[in-house]
């Protein structure tokens, strides 16, 4: 059996990741969920290296007066920072941007990150793991447990839209009903749009995850179709703040959008304009395809973006949406020979934003940087920056 490890440490800072963070007897550096900053706390670790180990918080010795309890027990797997107030986390998830590009070398003025308020109930899409208790001799909806590969079974779980949780237990109950084994499915994946229209589907273990019908939402008023299994922004109302910024910051008759998706950003923001949207993945650019299909000034380009790098122009705005990787480098080369007049950048994770956008600064002048908070009661942050061509 594996060697319990537990010590007793002081908790300094939450990190860009989202875990605290303090120091080992040893003198390495630990990273913690389920801690906060001015804690002392019992920690378990989870991972030991060379230079630094991770861990789990098992007992509050000194809690921090922003420390709140959790609404959800399953919350350490979905959102860990249940655990304090939301003035706290609007005030870490600011410092953390502001830090992120500290650590390049780029100052940014601190701006508070903004939002529509609501902190549980937001998420429009939720896949749950599945799990046979044998205490209750019923399947349940489960997560895996942070830092393991274990699942917990789940009761109740408050970040979702209470439609989704409603249709889990309708699925689950019914896979009761017929005494049907978890073991046979990976997971049950749930999508609803804002109209409150769930799709959901059972993925069958080593068989392909079946297709469900398209929802449609608006977002300024525009109607989009996607698919349940693609990709599409898990908090419509906070994205909308986002694309009104995006909107405004446009000024050039050309738009190209290089990380497009279904292209719910440039045809949010510039359908009435030449715009090119580029995306590689075939199911989305199918759905990009198809939300194209009656604007004649909308050009759908399938390929990776660092093989369009053609389409980068300078006399167009650059809109940026990468994955959580960042960008590739020969998309930033291109930006820095181009030139273009103005590039939008919205990230998911500030730290590879800040990373790229190092080498684009000797050019270009950051006219905003601002965090959104998509993803409440987790650590995660949405970061938009407007970057303007140096005159």
């Amino acid at each position: 059996m594996k060697k319990v490890i537990t010590e007793i440490i002081d908790i300094e800072k939450l990190v860009p990741g989202g875990q605290a963070m303090g120091q080992l007897a040893d003198g390495r550096k630990v990273f913690v969920w389920g801690a906060l900053p001015g804690e002392t706390v019992e920690i378990q670790l989870t991972k030991s290296k060379k230079s630094y180990a991770e861990a789990i918080a098992i007992n509050i010795i000194k809690p921090s007066p922003d420390r709140v309890e959790p609404r959800d027990e399953c919350y350490l797997s979905t959102s860990p920072w249940q655990i304090m107030s939301e003035q706290a986390e609007i005030h870490h998830k600011t410092d953390l941007v502001v830090e992120s590009f500290a650590q390049e070398g780029i100052d940014v003025p601190k701006k508070t990150i903004l939002g529509d308020g609501k902190f549980y109930n937001y998420r429009n899409k939720m896949e749950y793991s599945l799990w046979w208790d044998h205490d209750t001799a019923k399947i349940w909806p489960a997560f895996h447990r942070r830092g393991s590969h274990q699942k917990i079974l789940v009761k109740n779980s408050s970040i979702e839209n209470p439609a989704i949780w409603q249709e889990a237990i309708r699925v689950i109950d019914q896979l009761n009903a017929t005494g049907d084994e978890a073991r046979r499915y990976q997971s049950l994946m749930i999508r609803c749009n804002q109209a409150g229209e769930v799709r959901s589907a059972l993925f069958a273990m080593n068989q392909p995850h079946p297709q469900m019908p398209n929802l449609t939402d608006n977002l300024l008023g525009q109607s989009y179709s996607y698919s349940p299994n693609g990709f599409f922004q898990i908090n419509l109302p906070v994205y909308e703040m986002v694309l009104d910024q995006i909107k405004n910051e446009i000024n050039t008759d050309k738009v190209v959008d290089m990380y497009s998706g279904v292209g719910t950003i440039g045809l949010s923001v510039a359908r009435n304009r030449e715009l090119y949207l580029v995306e590689t993945d075939k199911h989305a650019y199918g759905e990009l395809v198809n939300n194209c299909a009656s604007i004649a000034n909308a050009h759908a380009i399938h390929a990776k973006s660092e093989e369009a790098l053609e389409y980068i122009s300078d006399d167009a705005t650059i809109i940026l949406d990468p994955p959580r990787a960042g960008l590739d480098y020969k998309v930033i080369e291109q930006l820095r020979k181009i030139q273009p007049p103005t590039i939008i950048y919205l990230s998911c994770n500030p730290a590879t934003q800040a990373r790229d956008i190092k080498h684009l600064v000797d050019t270009y002048n950051i006219e905003l940087c601002q965090p959104y908070n998509f993803f409440p009661r987790t650590p995660h942050i949405e970061n938009l920056v407007i970057l303007k061509k140096k005159q």
